[in-house]
């Protein structure tokens, strides 16, 4: 796929792995729009990009995401590229954590419901397009749940699910939008804080391994050591998990 001269929407662009890529794309030459709930923090974000716009807004709320997606198709009507990054966790135990519930509910939405609402609004102008796509951010613990990370995961696996199906499904009804999946690992942002992410990759990498599959019709994208533990869950699933979980 064509990585420069394209019109981009990046959720929850402003910091971490959206914020780099909106800057290795706006880098390109392509039009990029950021959204994200901060609207000083995106606002600085886009200060620091070339040709990135920064339209403030919560993809979690219904409304806002239904505003969002009316706007876009009435000034941005070239949009080929939708980038579902905007995420949501909360790093604890099960059995040592209350609200948990509502937790889950919380994840869910942003991580899961989310990229399918904006998705279904999104896909009748994607498909105007010659060449368009869909590039869902889900993760490394989508395939090996981490312990602290319950329920975050679970929000992960089922958007790797919807995601799988959804390229089947437009491989046959639409060819001309395709559909990734960017599954990274830890990453070192602020983000991952709580979960020792300095010890991650840094987020660049992350954009530099999703260009890099674009161009290359890459639509599983294990970036760093992503790979392995993949390979490793489909020879044996407890090995995987025993792994993800060796340090407390």
């Amino acid at each position: 796929m064509n990585t420069t001269n394209n019109t981009v929407l990046i959720t929850g662009g402003s910091a971490g792995i959206g914020f780099e890529i909106a800057a290795l794309l706006s880098e390109k030459g392509n039009r990029v729009i950021i959204t994200g709930r901060d609207e000083q923090r995106l606002k600085a974000a886009a200060s620091k990009l070339k040709n990135t716009t920064a339209i403030a807004g919560d993809v979690s709320d219904p409304a806002q995401a239904d505003a969002l997606a009316e706007r876009i198709g009435r000034e941005f009507p070239d949009l080929n590229i939708l980038i579902n990054n905007a995420g949501k966790a909360y790093y604890y135990k099960l059995g040592e954590e209350i609200d948990v519930a509502q937790k889950a509910d919380e994840e869910m939405q942003t991580n899961y419901i989310s990229p399918i609402r904006l998705t279904e609004k999104l896909l009748p102008l994607l498909k105007k397009q010659d060449e368009a796509a869909v590039i869902n951010v889900t993760s490394i613990v989508a395939f090996a749940p981490g312990r602290r990370l319950a329920t975050y995961a679970a929000s992960k696996a089922a958007l790797h699910a919807y995601t799988r199906t959804l390229r089947l499904t437009l491989e046959k009804t639409a060819p001309n939008v395709r559909v990734f999946e960017l599954m990274p690992p830890l990453v070192n942002t602020d983000f991952s804080k709580e979960i020792d992410g300095h010890n991650g990759i840094p987020p660049r990498q992350v954009a530099d391994e999703l260009l890099t599959a674009l161009e290359n019709h890459q639509y599983e994208i294990h970036v760093g050591n992503t790979a392995q533990l993949y390979q490793l869950s489909l020879s044996s699933p407890a090995e995987a998990f025993r792994v993800m979980n060796a340090v407390e």
